[in-house]
C-alpha cells in the first residue's frame, strides 16, 4: 500500500491506464491527503493550469414527465418554488449570455427540460443561439435530453460543438434514480451527438446513496465512451423529491471522489457542477484534488456563486483561464 500512489503515478505518466481493481485500492488508501495531492499533480501534469469555465441557461424550465428523483423539474413531485416556463425570454437570456461573456466564461450551454426538446422550442433556440454568436465569443453547448439524428444535426448546424447527456450513475444503478428513461438511452444520445460532430460532456451526480464502487464504475463507462469532459454534481436534497432526505455527502468523500476520477481520467476536464456550494469554503479544496473546471453562475434550480469570487479565488490558487479579465 506504501508505494501504490508512486506506482499508480508512475503507470499513468507511462501511458497506461487504471484498472478497477486499482481504483478500489485507491478509494481505501490510507493518507486521503496524500491521494487528494497525487490526483492534482496529475491534473497539473497532463491538464496544466488552465482553469476552464462554463455556465447555462435554464432555457425550458419545469413540467417535466420524466422521473429523475434528484429533479426538482419533474412534474412528478410538486417541488417547491420552480419556474415553470416554455421557454426563456430572449432578452433575458442575452442578458445572461452577455455577463457571462464579460466575466471570461468560455462556453455557454441552453439547457431544455423534458424527456427530448421539441421542434418549436428547438427553433427558438436556434435564434437564441444566433444571437449569442454574433455578439460574443462563447463556444456554445447544449443539453437538451435524448437525441435523434435530425435534431442532433439541427443543433450541429446551429454552431453547438459540444453536447451534454449526464450518465447521471452507473448502468447498474441506474433504474434505482430513474425509469421514465434508461442508461442505454443517454448513450445512445452521446453517440448520436458524436456521430453529428459534436464533442460530449457527460457526468453524474454523487450522494444519491450510491457506493464508492458504483462511482469508479461510471467513471470507467464515460472512460469507454471517450468523454473529455465531465461534470460532477453534489446532490442538492430537494423537498418533495425521492431524495429529498439524503445526507450530505462530507467534503472528505467528495475530494475522494474527484481524485479517483482524475486518477481514471489524466487528460480529461473534470468540472465541478450543481451542489458545490453546500461546500462553503471547502467548494474550493475539489481543485485542489484534480478538478479543473467549473459551472459558474447560477444552475438549473439552485442558485450558485459570484463568478467574480469564483476567479478572484481560482487565481489565488494558480489557475489561468483562456478568457477572463484581469
Amino acid at each position: 500500500m506504501a508505494d501504490l500512489l508512486r506506482d499508480t503515478f508512475s503507470t499513468i505518466t507511462d501511458g497506461k491506464t487504471v484498472s478497477r481493481e486499482t481504483a478500489l485500492l485507491l478509494a481505501r488508501y490510507p493518507d486521503q491527503q496524500k491521494l487528494w495531492s497525487a490526483a492534482d499533480r496529475l491534473r497539473c501534469r497532463f491538464m496544466g493550469d488552465l482553469f476552464h469555465l462554463c455556465a447555462i441557461i435554464n432555457a425550458r424550465s419545469g413540467g417535466c414527465t420524466e422521473d429523475c428523483h434528484f429533479c426538482a423539474q419533474s412534474a412528478r413531485y410538486h417541488a417547491a418554488n420552480i419556474p415553470v416556463y416554455s421557454m426563456i425570454d430572449q432578452d433575458e437570456a442575452m442578458s445572461i449570455a452577455r455577463s457571462n461573456a464579460a466575466a471570461g466564461v468560455h462556453r455557454l450551454s441552453l439547457v431544455t427540460c423534458g424527456r427530448t426538446v421539441e421542434q418549436n422550442t428547438l427553433t427558438q433556440c436556434g435564434e437564441l443561439y444566433e444571437q449569442v454568436r454574433q455578439e460574443t465569443k462563447l463556444e456554445l453547448c447544449a443539453s437538451m435530453g435524448l437525441l435523434d439524428e435530425r435534431k442532433a444535426g439541427m443543433l450541429a448546424a446551429m454552431g453547438v460543438n459540444r453536447y451534454h447527456c449526464n450518465l447521471e450513475t452507473c448502468e447498474q444503478r441506474f433504474a434505482d434514480f430513474c425509469t421514465s428513461h434508461t442508461w442505454q438511452d443517454k448513450v445512445e444520445t452521446l453517440k448520436t451527438a458524436a456521430n453529428a460532430g459534436m464533442s460530449l460532456c457527460s457526468g453524474g451526480i454523487i450522494g444519491m446513496g450510491e457506493s464508492m464502487e458504483d462511482r469508479i464504475e461510471l467513471a470507467l463507462e464515460l472512460r469507454r465512451l471517450g468523454i473529455r469532459s465531465i461534470p460532477i454534481n453534489i446532490l442538492t436534497p430537494i423537498p418533495n423529491t425521492p431524495l429529498a432526505h439524503r445526507e450530505p455527502l462530507s467534503l472528505p468523500e467528495v475530494l475522494t471522489t474527484i481524485a479517483l476520477f482524475r486518477f481514471l481520467h489524466p487528460e480529461a476536464v473534470i468540472r465541478i457542477a450543481g451542489g458545490r456550494q453546500q461546500l462553503g469554503a471547502g467548494q474550493y479544496q475539489c481543485f485542489l484534488a484534480g478538478a479543473n473546471g467549473a459551472i459558474v453562475g447560477n444552475y438549473l434550480t439552485t442558485t450558485g456563486g459570484s463568478i467574480s469570487a469564483d476567479l478572484t479565488k481560482l487565481r489565488e490558487m494558480g489557475f489561468v483561464f483562456r478568457h477572463a479579465p484581469d
